[in-house]
């Protein structure tokens, strides 16, 4: 069973930076896709970002379309998602998953996450 821990996230102001690691444990990483979801407090948990098995292929979602990257290493395992511009309203827990379905449909096997707080 692949197991993905999140980490990166933290407090910034609006306008700053932060990049979000996800590291996968099992050996086939390197043969599916990945997503980046995110969940605010009292909202349900939304797509954010999504990249295929071989880095070829990108997604997101409209709200960070411009402003958010994802990238992969399989060297080390490892999915990334790199925040510039950040808002307020990008504050929210981030959680990484593997996916079943392109772009937005990820097994239900969730890790804790990692708060990013934006503020104004």
């Amino acid at each position: 069973q692949v197991q993905h821990v999140e980490s990166g996230g933290g407090l910034v102001q609006a306008g700053g930076s932060l990049r979000l690691s996800c590291a996968a444990s099992g050996r086939t990483f390197s043969t599916y896709a990945t997503g980046w979801f995110r969940q605010a407090p009292g909202k349900e948990r939304e797509f954010v970002a999504a990249i295929n098995y071989n880095g070829g292929d990108t997604a997101y979602a409209r709200s960070v379309k411009g402003r958010f990257t994802i990238s992969r290493d399989h060297a080390k395992s490892s999915v990334y998602l790199q925040m510039n511009s950040l808002k307020p309203e990008d504050t929210a827990v981030y959680y990484c998953a593997p996916l079943q379905s392109w772009p937005d449909g990820a097994f239900a096997s969730w890790g804790q996450g990692t708060q990013v707080t934006v503020s104004p």
